[in-house]
């Protein structure tokens, strides 16, 4: 018997996140990655942005290095199974992989706000909204 925790990351912050729609009893973590956030360099602007996207969800805020907190939290929980949700950013799969020897994760996927193939800058909203907008209000 599976018992989960959710992984709750920066390319769903929703209420409607589907992992936390499945295991809505399951305890969730968000975890501010320091590195991430350097190498980024994301402003105070973005987030507090995030910040009070969290203060909607049922979340477990913590920050450091996102795979060690994740096991962490899922040791404490007594869990054997990670869930989140897809994201574009190869880091998501750097940490998936550092997961995986010590526990199952299982990907749920998310309805894309539109349909698009090619390269977006993801480092600022307005890159990723200057592509986005072309297609949502066709």
């Amino acid at each position: 018997m599976n018992k989960p925790i959710v992984w709750v990351h920066g390319d769903c912050l929703s209420p409607y996140n589907p992992a936390i729609q499945k295991y809505a009893d399951a305890p969730a973590i968000w975890v501010w990655d320091d590195a991430l956030i350097e190498e980024w360099q994301l402003s105070l602007k973005r987030l507090t942005f995030i910040y009070e996207c969290l203060l909607e969800l049922p979340v477990v805020i913590q920050r450091g290095n996102v795979a060690q907190a994740i096991l962490a939290f899922a040791k404490e929980h007594d869990a054997n199974l990670v869930v989140t949700t897809t994201s574009p950013s190869p880091r998501f799969n750097d940490i998936c992989n550092e997961i995986t020897p010590s526990l199952a994760v299982e990907v749920l996927e998310i309805e894309p706000f539109f349909e698009y193939n090619g390269y977006i800058d993801l480092k600022r909203f307005s890159r990723y909204w200057k592509v986005a907008q072309k297609y949502v209000f066709e």
